[in-house]
């Protein structure tokens, strides 16, 4: 295992933001074959460290005010770090900070990553826990300090020698798949696949000329973008990206609504090469029941592009196309004998009056001889129709959804009005601005299919109405 050197590394931080905040401490547990090292020093952050953390990791603001600066130990750092095998507690994090405090520098650093997390998924399956302290804990490790950098990454070290000690091939093992990396398309930038966070979001795959290929989403965006480069599901559409991939983008979300509703937009705006669903259904439409002269009530298409749509009550089934409608209608009758004339599916003959083909053949009542009223008929058809309503929208005007991540570090508000998605902000200023500049709400299927089951499952309080 120690053929290559491995360096255990911990980070003090003011925060949990890689873009806002900054660190406070570097711990580094270098091993390999010439032995083991350690290396730390306080680093001032130049902002404030609040009071929480202060608290938490014992490092104040009066210590680090003496320190050096990222800059003046970057050097110093990255000589550390560059060619060994990075291995932290929720390393994308530790990763993640350094590689932005580099950047801001202007130094490029990338390293393989093992995350001692998943590491301990891996060999302990059956355990609930797997953060430092239920890890320390449960093997028992000889510590006598937590929250400092060293002392961390020293927690690390200490349970990763122990699994070489105790369980050596399936330790080995286990690198070895949490290390692997897939081979990427010849013409991808691999600095821009290693930034990818494990992280919900949208994704974007560029061709040549920056020609929209593919849109997805994920709740971990580093994971399912590596998959379409794994050769397990190397098949045509695979390759077909790989062959034409040239560029990468992403957009985080606090969670999977937020992705899903962007997956959506973006979808439908760019008209990605390779996306087969959630394409532009601007034929969409349903079926609204009108009662005629005659008492009979008549189903009537009613199309989504009509501003009205969406607050309209009595609407029945959701289709792309009016031929869907069309079809989906016939195959209703069909099933519940009903009258293809009284529910416009056949034109009655006005100089003499005669029953439809379904009558027939058996497959209607006769309401169009007379033979059913059109209470018993109007019945049956709000009947057959009825698991296929619409929710009308229920709120006097737009809304927002609240959306947080699991740590509450960032919430969004997803600005929704008559099913449709006006867009996401993260601010009520920025909310305001967005209905400001919204326009008519334009009804949209996957939308509404989206919408009206998650409105069921939020918690209370998840809602705004504006």
């Amino acid at each position: 295992m120690f053929e290559q050197t491995i360096v255990f590394v911990d980070l003090e931080t003011t925060g949990g933001s890689i873009v806002h905040d900054r660190i406070t401490e570097v711990g580094i547990i270098e091993v390999g074959p010439a032995g083991v090292s350690e290396w730390s020093t306080l680093v001032n952050p130049q902002t404030r460290i609040p009071p929480f953390i202060e608290k938490l990791t014992g490092i104040s603001n009066a210590m680090v005010e003496s320190a050096p600066t990222f800059a003046e130990v970057a050097e110093e750092v990255l000589g550390r770090l560059v060619g060994k095998l990075f291995v932290a507690h929720n390393a994308r994090f530790d990763y993640g900070f350094l590689k932005n405090e580099f950047k801001r520098l202007g130094l490029s650093f990338r390293a393989t990553v093992a995350c001692s997390v998943k590491l301990s998924r891996r060999l302990f399956p059956d355990e609930f826990k797997h953060n430092l302290d239920s890890i320390i804990a449960r093997h028992r490790l000889p510590l006598e300090s937590r929250h400092r950098a060293l002392a961390d990454a020293r927690a690390v070290w200490l349970f990763v020698r122990k699994m070489e000690q105790e369980r050596p091939l399936q330790l080995r093992q286990a690198l070895a798949d949490l290390t692997y990396r897939p081979a990427l398309p010849p013409n991808l930038d691999p600095e821009v696949v290693d930034d990818l966070p494990e992280a919900p979001g949208v994704y974007f795959f560029y061709g040549e000329n920056d020609i929209p290929l593919y849109v997805g989403k994920s709740t971990n965006l580093r994971k399912r973008v590596m998959q379409h480069f794994t050769a397990d599901v190397a098949n045509g559409k695979e390759m077909q990206l790989a062959q034409q991939l040239r560029r990468l983008d992403w957009v985080e979300t606090a969670g999977e609504l937020g992705a899903q509703l962007l997956e959506m937009c973006h979808i439908k705006a760019l008209q990605p090469a390779l996306n087969r669903r959630l394409r532009r259904n601007t034929d969409a439409c349903s079926w609204q029941l009108r009662q005629q002269e005659d008492g009979f009530l008549q189903p009537e298409l009613i199309f989504a592009h009509d501003p009205a749509f969406g607050l309209q009550e009595h609407l029945y089934g959701i289709f792309g196309s009016q031929r869907d409608a069309q079809n989906t209608l016939r195959k209703i009758a069909e099933l519940n004998q009903l009258c293809l004339i009284k529910t416009g599916l056949e034109a009655p003959n006005k100089s003499a009056p005669r029953p439809c083909s379904a009558y027939q053949i058996k497959r209607c009542r006769g309401a169009c001889i007379g033979r059913e009223d059109a209470a018993m008929h109007n019945i049956r058809l709000l009947n057959a129709l009825g698991k296929q309503r619409l929710q009308s929208w229920p709120f006097a005007g737009p809304i927002g959804i609240r959306e947080s991540d699991p740590i509450g570090s960032r919430t969004d508000i997803h600005v929704i009005d008559r099913w449709a998605y006006l867009g996401t902000a993260g601010s009520d200023a920025a909310v305001h601005e967005l209905l400001e500049h919204a326009g008519r709400p334009q009804f949209d299927i996957d939308s509404y299919k989206l919408l009206s089951k998650q409105l069921k499952q939020l918690e209370p309080g998840a809602i705004v109405e504006f």
